[in-house]
């Protein structure tokens, strides 16, 4: 009973993973160096997240 209702909803997410896997959204050019500068801002972010925490050991 319980293997059933696992393999039936991660079925359901097999489907709907299958039936989004590819992107159909079509970005402009100024939102995709808009997202490429907020990555490379998270990064940025991130990196001195880490060092701060390496400085304080």
């Amino acid at each position: 009973m319980l293997r059933d209702f696992f393999s039936h909803n991660f079925a359901k997410i097999r489907e709907i993973n299958k039936k989004y896997a590819k992107p159909n959204v079509e970005m402009s050019g100024w939102v995709k160096g808009s997202l490429l500068f907020l990555r490379l801002y998270l990064v940025l972010l991130v990196g001195l997240l880490l060092y701060k925490f390496i400085t304080l050991l």
